[in-house]
């Protein structure tokens, strides 16, 4: 169970956005429905990959869906995948997608089949044109950004930041238009594109306007906090931290654990500044940085955390992905969102449930990504309508196809 119980959504997807935000509204008790080629969609073996070349990109991004195979191409699976999508139900009719095809899988054609259809497409750029994160990122300027102080080369972001955004932009106006759509009634297309979500967050960051009042390019800054004081340090250990003094209690916490107000309160003098503004300390920051340093360098990661810990200082140590999943409890079931899950041909891991956790609804426990197909033929009993006879024959023409072993079934009860 969960707040979305009972509600149907159908997915047709590929790449970060639209899985996550399937996955999302799966985790929070929406039954989503993923149809994808038969042969598998792009994602279907999209790295990292087990050894055997199973894709953890894909079991991480399904969690809790059905899946359907269907051959596209074919006139029998359009139809079938119209039927899934524009099947009736109150809590159906939605549709998530950014793989819209004019004159078939596109809003004006299906909504003539259910009118109260509600369509969310994600779209590249504005213009229809195709964009991924990797090409929308360095068009906008971040990697230009991004790196060390002295370094002339762009630095592209690891995280695909803004599929991640894009994926639970898509989740809130599904959910918008589904309110819209239980007051009025209406069924309606959303659109957006990745570049626009990317844009739009420059402009609500200050960037644009940075650089149109202030004719400001802003330049690289290596691992400083922009605005205000973060920084990184080397211990004596040899392990590097992240240290913060963004608000005016952080700030005071890190004086107070590296004993250093004195020389901050001679140097505030010398400069003529007051460090209580964040400004200050970002302009000052090299200055700050060279009081600061010898803290660092006498002290290991285990003797300054419960230093910095008891004075309240934001402070985290710099690891590897590996590193992170060995030493960080928060990413085992230490922490109650996680639970160890078997995901079928890849194994025993740790795995998120949904982040939220509802004061007057249990969270539930993360589900295994299905097997390619899993659920075709529960879905087009279930969603189609199809009788058995129907379901078998398409499944012999091979308009259809499920695990090898469902399929057996599927014949036998037939």
């Amino acid at each position: 169970m969960g707040p979305l119980d009972g509600m149907r959504v159908i997915e047709g997807s590929a790449f970060v956005a639209i899985p996550l935000a399937g996955m999302t509204l799966a985790q929070m008790g929406a039954e989503v429905i993923r149809f994808d080629r038969i042969e598998g969609g792009l994602d279907a073996r999209r790295w990292p990959v087990t050894k055997s070349g199973k894709s953890l990109f894909w079991a991480g991004l399904n969690k809790g869906k059905k899946s359907v195979a269907v051959d596209m191409k074919s006139p029998q699976g359009r139809e079938l995948i119209t039927r899934i999508i524009t099947a009736p139900g109150e809590d159906a009719g939605l549709f998530l997608t950014n793989l819209r095809v004019r004159g078939w899988m596109d809003h004006e054609t299906l909504s003539r089949l259910r009118k109260d259809l509600i369509m969310v497409a994600l779209l590249g750029d504005r213009h229809g044109r195709a964009a991924v994160d990797y090409s929308v990122n360095p068009s906008l300027g971040f990697p230009n950004a991004t790196g060390p102080e002295e370094s002339v080369d762009p630095v592209a972001h690891v995280l695909p930041a803004w599929d991640c955004i894009a994926g639970n932009m898509a989740v809130t106006a599904l959910l918008a238009a589904e309110r819209h759509r239980l007051r009025s009634g209406q069924g309606q297309e959303v659109l957006f594109s990745l570049k626009d979500v990317a844009a739009a967050m420059l402009g609500n960051l200050g960037i644009i306007g940075e650089v149109a009042i202030n004719g400001t390019d802003r330049p690289k800054y290596g691992n400083a906090l922009y605005g205000g004081y973060g920084q990184d340090f080397i211990c004596a250990d040899g392990n590097r931290v992240m240290v913060i003094g963004l608000t005016d209690r952080q700030w005071r916490g890190l004086l107070k654990s590296t004993s250093t107000q004195d020389e901050m309160a001679a140097l505030e003098a010398r400069l003529g500044v007051s460090f209580s503004q964040e400004g200050a300390r970002f302009k000052h920051r090299a200055a700050i940085t060279e009081i600061l340093k010898p803290f660092f360098q006498r002290h290991s990661v285990q003797e300054l955390g419960p230093i910095f810990d008891r004075n309240g200082v934001t402070w985290s140590q710099f690891r590897s992905f590996a590193q992170a999943v060995h030493e960080d409890p928060d990413l085992s079931p230490e922490n109650p969102m996680f639970h160890m899950v078997h995901q079928p041909g890849i194994g025993r891991y740790p795995t998120p449930a949904s982040p939220f956790d509802f004061s007057q609804i249990d969270r539930s426990h993360p589900q295994p990504a299905p097997e390619l197909g899993a659920h075709t033929e529960e879905v087009l009993a279930d969603v189609a309508k199809l009788t058995s006879g129907e379901i078998a024959a398409l499944f012999d023409a091979g308009v259809v196809t499920a695990p090898r072993k469902e399929q057996v079934f599927i014949r036998a009860a037939v």
